[in-house]
């Protein structure tokens, strides 16, 4: 298949015969967290259990590689440098962020002021951005791991992101809203009405077309990341949208919530490609940087103890 010339159908077609679904057992406990490394080659996964593992894809084979220790309290969110492909970047309760280095581990620890859940690296690579419970965002200069500014904010945040050229912020809160602002000066720049209810999640495409946002009103919206302006809703799930992802193409994203299945269109019109049937809750989903690839994790159990945590991390989009 052509893929830059990949209409709907040759995407349906395609994933007829690329359906096959590879996992791993990761983690004791509940997956928060699933991103790719900037060069595909590599695939962390962060968890209650306070740990990060981190796995290699060489070619259709899915392997378990290192676990990261250092975490006092549940890994929530994790992002990977930009550009740099063994840097990445953890978000935790124990009110730390870490930075490590695959190659030799935990490379800084920054001290931050309260239970941090979700966190984004600037596409320049020089500032990550952590938030808190408090809705109190902490701007880390990653050169020297000391924090730069620190945003208090009068709303629920619920997830950060810069825009692709780095000089917009943007922020999802619990009035539905996009509160962006400028970067780096950090003064507001507009505020965009996203949904009714509340705006949980944001996601960038890689190419810098596109941006969406995932809501408790069951619904994704598409943006031009230009124009700031919305073209079109996806309405196929019925439960808060928990989790978004643009292909590296941006042709599709993938969105997530409560409904057994992972929901998977075609960015240009919304329209269904196909989905993924799960067996419980799913909070992350991210596409690979260079494959149509799509790596999840469930809220599920173990089949024989309904009381623990599975722990399992899975790849869709793998040939029959």
């Amino acid at each position: 298949m052509n893929r830059t010339e990949a209409t709907l159908e040759d995407l349906k077609s395609y994933f007829r015969s690329h359906s096959k679904i590879r996992e791993q057992r990761a983690h004791m406990s509940k997956v928060h967290s699933v991103c790719w490394n900037a060069d595909g080659r590599h695939l962390a996964s962060g968890s209650f259990d306070k740990t990060v593992a981190v796995y290699s894809l060489e070619r259709d084979r899915f392997i378990k590689g290192s676990v990261y220790r250092g975490h006092t309290a549940s890994v929530d969110q994790l992002c990977w440098h930009k550009s740099n492909p063994d840097l990445f970047s953890t978000a935790s309760g124990d009110k730390t962020v870490r930075m490590w280095d695959i190659r030799v581990g935990c490379v800084s620890v920054t001290n931050t002021k309260g239970e941090n859940i979700n966190i984004a690296w600037s596409p320049d690579g020089k500032t990550i951005a952590v938030g808190n419970k408090e809705d109190l965002i902490t701007f880390i200069d990653t050169r020297t791991n000391k924090i730069r500014v620190e945003e208090p904010f009068s709303f629920e945040v619920n997830e950060i992101s810069w825009n692709n050229t780095n000089d917009l912020f943007f922020l999802t809160n619990g009035m539905g809203c996009m509160h962006v602002l400028s970067y780096p000066s950090l003064e507001h720049h507009i505020t965009l009405k996203a949904h009714p209810a509340n705006c949980i999640c944001i996601e960038f495409g890689p190419t810098g077309k596109y941006f969406a946002t995932g809501s408790a009103d069951a619904q994704v919206s598409l943006w031009d990341a230009n124009e700031l302006a919305c073209l079109r809703m996806i309405s196929r799930l019925e439960w808060p949208v928990r989790t978004i992802s643009f292909s590296h193409d941006e042709r599709l994203i993938a969105s997530a919530s409560e409904d057994l299945l992972i929901d998977i269109a075609y960015t240009e019109t919304g329209e269904r490609v196909t989905d993924i049937h799960v067996d419980a809750s799913t909070f992350t989903v991210a596409w690979h940087p260079k494959q149509y690839l799509l790596a999840y994790a469930c809220d599920e159990k173990e089949l024989n103890r309904r009381d623990r945590d599975a722990g399992n991390v899975k790849i869709y989009g793998f040939p029959e």
